[in-house]
């Protein structure tokens, strides 16, 4: 019992030492996706990637997670059984509709202070971002002065699967590794909407979702910290394609802005309302 318990103490620490290394490992598939049909009340063997996935939502007999079938609907299950090679799920609940928006949101968020990546991860999954990028800024603290107090960055990934069992969404967010400002400013596809968030101007939200007329695609929100971006970071990032956008005229802090935006562009244009 002892060997084991040091065991886990050295895979702990290490995971600790070694900040979003392990949920980079384990992110694979985000979804459990299987090529057939699926009917309440019958078992569903689960081997594979499938079996990869299930990993990730909740390794554990009596873990209730959503899957979805060749016809793309979304159902929820109890996970009967679980070993190395295969796993057996029992659905028992169908969605009217799908649990995932019609399109993607790709969170770039400034690291803030204290608890607030931990908050804002759980809130974004809730409300059905794909991918959240968390980076430096000029005025933001560094992954390191942070995990200097207090190491958590490497439950970032767990606060997202928690998050996606709790609003029983279908998908796994991806948290990605933390990175500097220039590289995050190489996000985005050519075609996709890039926000960029700045209390200081810029375009009117409105008026910018008016030119997105596409169903479905991607969004790239980029969020600074508490003392906002630079004026040359912005000037950096207009000319990757981000749009520069203010949010009213009353200053809100990093975590408000970043799910109040999310939360304004699923009732435009995803599954809000």
């Amino acid at each position: 019992m002892k060997a084991v318990a040091r065991r886990r103490k050295r895979r702990r620490r290490k995971r600790e030492e070694s900040p979003l290394a392990e949920s980079s490992l384990r992110l694979f598939m985000d979804r459990i996706v299987l090529d057939r049909e699926i009917e309440i009340g019958r078992e569903v063997i689960l081997e594979g990637p499938p079996l990869e996935a299930l990993r990730v939502q909740g390794d554990r007999v009596g873990s209730i997670v959503t899957l979805t079938d060749a016809q793309q609907r979304d159902f929820r299950g109890r996970v009967l059984q679980l070993s190395k090679e295969r796993a057996s799920i029992l659905p028992f609940e169908t969605f009217s509709a799908s649990t995932e928006s019609p399109f993607e949101i790709i969170l770039l968020q400034a690291l803030p202070e204290k608890e607030r990546m931990e908050w804002i991860i759980q809130k974004a999954t809730e409300l059905g971002v794909s991918t959240i990028v968390p980076f430096k800024s000029m005025k933001s603290i560094s992954l390191e002065e942070r995990e200097a107090r207090q190491k958590k960055a490497h439950r970032w990934q767990e606060i997202a699967v928690k998050a996606v069992q709790q609003s029983r969404r279908a998908r796994v967010p991806r948290v990605e590794r933390y990175r500097p400002f220039h590289e995050v400013l190489e996000c985005g596809e050519s075609g996709a909407i890039k926000i960029l968030l700045w209390e200081k101007g810029g375009e009117s939200l409105r008026e910018v979702l008016k030119k997105y007329s596409g169903s479905g695609g991607k969004i790239y929100l980029m969020v600074g910290p508490e003392g906002g971006f630079a004026t040359e970071e912005v000037n950096l990032a207009r000319e990757r394609g981000f749009i520069p956008v203010k949010l009213g005229q009353r200053i809100l802090r990093t975590e408000t802005a970043a799910i109040t935006l999310i939360g304004i562009l699923q009732y435009e244009l995803g599954d809000l309302g």
